[in-house]
């Protein structure tokens, strides 16, 4: 992801998150050398993107969005894929993230590249308010 793309990422965030990130935070982490951003595009237009920050060996995955025309067709499976492939690539013990635990589809997705159930957080969320499940990939 670069620059150019950040526009698109910010209309991600406030499609598909209740407390979107703002454009300022997104450009921010972006040019963070511990993080890591991955855009989804279609004709130039940002239609998913993924963020994780890494701290020494491990990966902390932040968002990830694919705008609601595009879900079902691939596009989260090839964002997990890529950073999974960068987790090996960069030789991290592992990548977490956390999951509303009614997102059954994301849940099945992590699911898919090998992420396991490795906690829970108690009203991790709200509007509204849920727990988050904390899946967690392990490279060994």
């Amino acid at each position: 992801m670069t620059a150019e793309h950040l526009d698109g990422a910010a209309r991600l965030e406030q499609e598909c998150f209740s407390h979107p990130w703002s454009r300022d935070s997104l450009k921010s982490e972006l040019e963070n050398p511990n993080s890591v951003f991955l855009a989804a595009t279609d004709d130039n237009k940002v239609v998913g993107y993924v963020g994780m920050s890494v701290v020494i060996d491990e990966g902390y995955i932040f968002n990830v969005a694919v705008t609601e025309s595009y879900r079902r067709k691939g596009i989260g499976s090839a964002l997990i894929r890529e950073l999974v492939t960068y987790g090996k690539k960069h030789n991290l013990c592992f990548i977490t993230l956390e999951v509303r635990q009614s997102n059954s589809a994301a849940i099945s997705l992590y699911g898919n590249f090998g992420f396991i159930k490795a906690g829970e957080r108690k009203n991790y969320y709200s509007a509204p308010a849920e727990n988050a499940v904390l899946m967690t990939k392990y490279f060994t």
